[in-house]
């Protein structure tokens, strides 16, 4: 199964792309997509949008998976944040993908073993998940992550339903 993995934001949504085949996994690709700040809020989500329908077509995943928002003190942040992700479901979901939502705190523990692991446990872990990757930066080094913390999921239900 190829599984995308996102952590969206206004200014920079990271992208992860693994396939995974039983508890193998291997990397595929990743980057970001970034948008200008000087642009109007809807075009910025337009263009994110966009960029993200070409990766789908380009890549076809057969899944997705999408970091959940976090709340901090800048209400203004956390709702552009909160428009960047609803962006990314609704464009996983409009290309027919199953979207896997997951807290920060999951992913850490999915990835590293512990909710509270610190941001280079989690990129270091990922390295070592995925050997020979080359990860495009924070964001798309978390939307790896998120990819992970997906593809743990889908193999862990299938183990319970057989």
């Amino acid at each position: 199964m190829i599984i995308l993995g996102l952590d969206p934001g206004l200014g920079t949504t990271g992208w992860g792309i693994i396939r995974a085949e039983g508890n193998r996994l291997s990397h595929l690709a990743n980057g970001k997509f970034k948008t200008d700040p000087q642009a109007p809020l809807a075009r910025r989500l337009a263009h994110l949008d966009a960029m993200l329908a070409g990766l789908i077509v380009d890549h076809a995943p057969q899944a997705a998976a999408v970091e959940e928002v976090f709340v901090n003190s800048n209400p203004q942040s956390t709702l552009k944040l909160g428009q960047a992700r609803g962006v990314v479901i609704c464009a996983a979901a409009r290309a027919g993908l199953d979207v896997g939502e997951y807290a920060a705190r999951l992913v850490k523990k999915a990835v590293v073993g512990t909710g509270a692991a610190e941001k280079a446990q989690v990129h270091a872990m990922v390295a070592r998940l995925l050997p020979g990757v080359k990860i495009d930066g924070a964001d798309a080094g978390d939307a790896l992550a998120v990819a992970i913390c997906h593809a743990h999921h889908i193999a862990s239900a299938r183990r319970l339903r057989t």
